[in-house]
């Protein structure tokens, strides 16, 4: 089956909708802008729409009348990886106003409730379909010590690594650090004994004895155990699949903007884009290892649907660093050829559903996302807000972006209970092969001269196998 084909995946999409064409159904919780899309979605396939909403966040919202929303308050957090962990207890432990709110909705309980993959899916949100999340031992998995187990049973070359309890002290931590340092120091991660961790708040940059102090007194009231690993010097990068019941579908490459800050010795994430193009024999080289990967992981977990290999593109070839069992943010851009056929297919997928499709006929998929490149710069602002929800047009000058009424795209951000998100679509400011990194670092130091958000200077790893910046 041939879905580059648009006739072929609207029809392919619609019978993947149809069982819930016409069904109200619930969205949610979460970002109010992030649900857009879904909204439209759901709205044209004449199903009522009621949405949990945590905040407006950035972006344009529903259109009025086109979904009931009632507001989820989420007491303010410190970090994403808190944001990610309240989202699923909250999900299960609703206020009764909003149980009320649901079931008024939805009194014949025929709805089908549609959240994100921070939210585990073994039992049903008050009592209905759900479909997004994931079931809790398919997020387990997304534990960083968990990785390099799935490497070697898989066949994936990696990174040398120790793993070492924290109760063993500092010393040992030294040690480790000392047996597999690179010219850059090490990078520590920390298990996810309290639940996933996201947005590099767990990875820590070590490099010398105040590192490692820092590093240490940041884990060891939060985890059990930590990786240390080498700097792994290149383009962080990740590659992404699907597994179907006939094998795995492999997709293309996908550049993450994590910037570093030399001076402080740290990662700030920003966005994702398919602008970038790695050498082609490192492009299949990722594609294997995503196959060998999505086999292991159905074989062993029997796992299914999407997941993705975040890594690094060094000077010897791609090397992981994190699994993500979920329709990650790599995929999601992706998924922009057709976000409504994947999202359906992922869905369907997790819920152990027919598609009807092989991996073969979802990989026909692949030309059309090297065609239409896609991606956003964006900033996450942890405890520092930007005074509510800003959108103007800018434009990028010497590397520097400025507010320009003529400029060629348009920056958004809102404030968040963590502190605020940004984003900006790279319109014209980026051609095929080229980077986002760049383009993101001069986001980030425009909120900082706009708005005080204090990320400092920041660069964009060097690209070791093309020269590229």
């Amino acid at each position: 089956m041939d879905l580059s084909d648009a006739a072929v995946r609207a029809e392919v999409t619609a019978r993947l909708q149809r069982d819930h064409a016409g069904r109200p159904v619930v969205l949610g919780p979460g970002i109010l802008a992030g649900w857009t899309p879904a909204v439209a979605r759901h709205a044209a396939l004449g199903s009522p729409v009621l949405v949990l909403s945590t905040g407006r966040g950035a972006g344009p919202v529903p259109d009025d009348g086109a979904c009931r929303v009632v507001e989820v308050p989420l007491p303010p957090t410190c970090s994403m990886t808190e944001e990610l962990r309240l989202l699923d207890r909250v999900s299960h432990h609703l206020p009764a106003d909003v149980v009320a709110a649901v079931e008024a909705f939805d009194p014949e309980r025929r709805a089908v409730w549609f959240t994100s993959p921070f939210v585990s899916s073994d039992e049903p949100l008050l009592g209905r379909t759900t479909r997004g999340g994931r079931p809790a031992s398919f997020l387990a998995l997304e534990d960083k010590l968990r990785a390099d187990t799935v490497w070697d049973a898989a066949g994936v070359a990696r990174a040398p690594r120790r793993v070492v309890a924290l109760d063993a002290g500092t010393a040992a931590l030294e040690a480790a650090a000392g047996a597999v340092a690179g010219p850059l120091g090490t990078v520590w991660s920390g298990d996810a004994r309290d639940g996933p961790n996201g947005g590099g708040n767990f990875v820590r940059w070590v490099v010398d004895e105040r590192d490692r102090a820092a590093a240490f007194a940041f884990f060891a009231p939060r985890c059990d155990r930590v990786r240390v690993v080498p700097f792994l010097d290149g383009v962080p990068c990740s590659i992404h699949g699907m597994v179907l019941p006939d094998g795995t579908a492999a997709f293309r490459p996908v550049e993450l903007a994590v910037l570093r800050d030399p001076v402080r010795r740290r990662f700030v994430y920003g966005g994702l884009s398919t602008w970038w193009d790695p050498p082609a024999a490192d492009r299949e080289q990722m594609r294997a290892a995503v196959r060998r990967v999505g086999a292991h992981l159905a074989d062993v977990h029997g796992y299914r649907g999407a997941f993705g290999i975040d890594g690094v593109l060094t000077a010897e070839g791609f090397r992981p660093t994190e699994l993500n069992t979920r329709m990650s943010a790599g995929l999601t851009t992706l998924a922009q050829v057709d976000r409504d056929l994947l999202v359906a297919l992922q869905d369907h997928l997790v819920a152990g559903l027919d598609t009807g499709l092989t991996a073969a006929d979802v990989e026909t998929l692949v030309p059309l996302m090297d065609a239409e490149r896609a991606g956003r710069a964006v900033a996450v602002g942890e405890g520092v807000p930007v005074g509510g929800t800003l959108s103007y047009p800018v434009s990028l000058r010497g590397g520097r972006l400025v507010a320009d009424p003529a400029g060629s795209t348009t920056l958004e951000a809102a404030d968040t209970p963590v502190g605020f998100f940004a984003r900006l679509d790279p319109g014209g400011l980026l051609t095929v092969g080229q980077r986002l990194a760049p383009l993101n670092a001069a986001l980030l130091a425009h909120l900082d001269e706009t708005y005080g958000t204090a990320f400092g200077p920041l660069v964009a790893a060097p690209d070791l196998r093309t020269g590229g910046s």
